[in-house]
């Protein structure tokens, strides 16, 4: 009876780490705000609006900068506003004016996120709408993050893809972890379109 008990219990064992070894390979999302409620002012003020560079809160002892200039906004990743910015993401700006939604998707291995997705909004200079402005064209993009440089892995144009968010996250999972800042070009993931095109003129 002991020895069938021993088996028992190896079998138990070795069953919980197996469970637990998928849970860390189990992708999943996770969400955070980067709107001024959830934020701070650079100096640590508590009294900052959605239009200025501000830290928000972010995924386990992460935070989100959110600098804003010239009508155009980066966003970054880091431990700490000083990490954050000076990651290459916090110099990734696009040409046109631009901006990204206030929404964070982060992309989870277990509990560890690895990377995130946000919606941006590019300004077309050559489309206007009703009101005269630029038209906006949105685009995804999927952001490496910590172990490793914060940068841009890939970009996904949402008027041409039906499916841009479940493109954005199968890049997010299979791209982001082992893309080399640096070295590696931006991605461009399924059907090109006006986003990706205003997108990459700066590059």
């Amino acid at each position: 009876m002991s020895d069938i008990r021993m088996k028992l219990a190896v079998a138990l064992l070795a069953a919980a780490f197996g469970s637990q070894a998928n849970a860390q390979g189990v992708f999943g999302s996770s969400y955070s705000s980067t709107r001024a409620v959830n934020c701070w002012g650079t100096k640590g003020e508590k009294t900052v609006d959605d239009n200025t560079t501000r830290v928000c809160r972010g995924k386990v002892d992460l935070v989100v900068l959110v600098n804003e200039g010239d009508l155009r906004e980066t966003i970054s990743v880091g431990r700490d506003k000083a990490a954050a910015g000076n990651e290459p993401a916090a110099q990734a700006w696009f040409g046109p004016s631009s901006s990204a939604l206030r929404t964070v998707e982060w992309r989870m291995a277990g509990s560890e996120p690895f990377a995130i997705i946000q919606r941006w909004r590019l300004a077309d200079q050559g489309e206007t709408g009703t009101d005269g402005r630029p038209v906006d064209k949105p685009m995804l993009v999927v952001t490496r993050l910590p172990p490793g440089p914060v940068c841009h892995v890939a970009y996904v144009d949402v008027a041409a893809n039906p499916n841009a968010d479940e493109l954005a996250r199968k890049a997010a999972d299979e791209l982001a972890r082992n893309f080399k800042c640096g070295t590696d070009q931006v991605k461009v993931i399924g059907t090109s379109g006006r986003a990706v095109e205003l997108a990459l003129q700066h590059l």
